[in-house]
């Protein structure tokens, strides 16, 4: 990581409270998959275009989630049925400042992403039933029954946040992805993969997609929920996934 801090460090800043301006909580997201030997060079040519966020003088940043499901995973489900409107109930917590948001996030059927959250004072739950007034947010957003939602799994990985010097878009890349099934107790870690986002407020010219065109990077479906059940779960139906899994093979070896 010594080449990348380098990089970052010579990148401009951003603060998170400027930052602030760009959430688009309601947004168009893009999310592509890339071996991680491959992050130096790609900050390199990042380098005229964006800015890096930084927290604290942290630019790398720890996270860590916990997603929540019925028995059924019926979330998981949606998903691999191919249901285009569809929802993630999660924990997000940003270790480094130690706050967290119990977070309602729905994708329609036209690509956008919508998301609603509150904060919370614990970052994971052992029962649904350890929520007190944050129940009521999960009865009004939910899909689902709340009273039958239960920590599914937990996935931590540390990420690079960045916006253009246009603040029109920001981009995350993820690394040093893990994963832990609550049902199965099975554990999973993705070291050599990154996972990057492009998050957008419509539809427009990106740099970064011109960028990531320069190393054949491209435009692939991912959702570290539905990968890492599929991954720590061998039991679970999971046909859409597989050519996903191939990939991902692929990229890590």
């Amino acid at each position: 990581m010594l080449a990348i801090d380098a990089i970052l460090g010579q990148m401009q800043t951003i603060s998170l409270d400027e930052m602030g301006n760009i959430r688009l909580m309601d947004r168009i997201d893009s999310k592509y998959l890339a071996p991680v030997v491959l992050l130096p060079q790609l900050l390199e040519e990042m380098l005229p275009y964006f800015k890096v966020q930084v927290t604290d003088g942290i630019r790398i940043s720890p996270y860590c989630t916990q997603y929540l499901d019925t028995p059924a995973l019926e979330m998981f489900v949606m998903h691999q049925n191919g249901k285009l409107n569809r929802q993630k109930i999660r924990i997000r917590s940003y270790l480094e400042s130690n706050i967290s948001f119990l977070e309602v996030k729905n994708k329609n059927n036209k690509g956008r992403t919508h998301k609603k959250r509150i904060p919370i004072e614990c970052s994971h739950l052992d029962s649904i039933h350890d929520l007190k007034e944050q129940k009521q947010f999960l009865e009004e957003n939910s899909l689902f029954d709340t009273n039958i939602l239960q920590p599914a799994l937990a996935n931590d990985f540390k990420r690079i946040t960045l916006v253009n010097n246009k603040s029109t878009e920001r981009i995350t890349i993820d690394v040093n992805l893990s994963f832990s099934n609550y049902s199965t107790g099975n554990k999973k870690t993705l070291n050599e993969l990154m996972v990057l986002e492009l998050k957008q407020d419509g539809w427009q010219h990106s740099d970064f997609k011109d960028i990531l065109n320069q190393f054949r990077i491209k435009k692939i479906s991912f959702s570290k929920y539905c990968m890492g059940t599929v991954l720590t779960n061998p039991d679970i139906k999971h046909n859409r996934f597989k050519s996903k899994c191939l990939i991902i093979n692929k990229l890590t070896q």
